[in-house]
């Protein structure tokens, strides 16, 4: 049996860890001029991927090394450096201390999400029943701007303004080294993409996307279960992604086998 404590944390925190450092890795490799770095600092990951992206963060604070002044002072530094607001997600199976500390040095809670994670094997199921129409793959090598223009496509709908920056975004993802970009089609046609890392024994899902005219056809229940299925076949022994609390993208992965692991605080420093 699993159980929510701080061995599963750090598995949790330390592989979401490794997929925003891979991407930023990549950004780095492909946009030298980005300035696109990260460190790693009292066993938590530091990302800057410029100032405005939501991958520039921690990751790991104080569930691998109790979190000191020391720590913080080298990991803020990192971020005044280049000219960045200092985020830091935080698990709560932390040492409560870590809460005094941050509240004398001026961080306020931000931002709420669902750790959720599951064990794969033999038994995942198909999902809802899907048309024979309807398929996923990883794609080639050479589709990473298709798979971008994609999800793209179905971030824009939702949120105005973000076409640019999630193409961007998505053309960087699908070519990190551990991602396993997957695509929905129906009838040959690309409508959804969802995105799986993979990193030893553990994996996160991420990346869900649907073009308007693409939702509510079975596309997302079929890219969750092939990724897992497809996860599970790599040698992979747990999945986890994120969610904001109570929403329907929770409701989902726990009608799909997610438990929820803990509900993490995003902490920002003012001043």
């Amino acid at each position: 049996m699993i159980y929510s404590d701080l061995q599963l944390s750090q598995m949790l925190e330390r592989t979401e860890a490794r997929a925003n450092s891979d991407f930023v890795a990549t950004r780095a490799r492909l946009e030298p001029e980005s300035g696109a770095a990260w460190i790693e600092v009292g066993g938590a990951y530091a990302m800057f991927d410029g100032a405005e992206s939501p991958l520039t963060q921690t990751f790991g604070l104080g569930i691998f090394e109790e979190a000191t002044r020391e720590h913080l002072d080298e990991l803020e530094t990192f971020f005044k450096d280049r000219e960045s607001p200092v985020f830091h997600e935080v698990s709560p199976m932390a040492d409560p201390s870590i809460l005094t500390l941050l509240g004398e040095r001026g961080y306020r809670p931000i931002e709420l999400t669902t750790i959720l994670y599951r064990e794969l094997g033999s038994e995942i199921a198909e999902g809802r029943s899907r048309a024979p129409e309807l398929t996923t793959r990883v794609i080639s090598d050479d589709e990473a701007d298709l798979w971008a223009q994609t999800s793209a496509s179905g971030w824009a709908t939702e949120h105005e303004g973000l076409a640019d920056f999630m193409l961007n975004f998505g053309r960087i993802s699908a070519r990190c080294d551990g991602a396993f970009p997957y695509l929905a089609e129906l009838a040959g046609r690309p409508i959804a993409t969802g995105m799986l890392f993979i990193y030893g024994e553990m994996c996160i899902l991420a990346g869900a996307s649907t073009i308007p005219e693409g939702r509510n056809r079975g596309a997302q229940n079929a890219l969750l279960s092939d990724r897992l299925r497809f996860a599970a076949s790599r040698g992979c022994k747990l999945a986890m992604m994120g969610a904001a609390p109570g929403s329907q993208s929770q409701k989902n992965a726990q009608k799909n086998g997610f438990q929820i692991a803990y509900t993490r605080i995003k902490w920002q420093l003012f001043g």
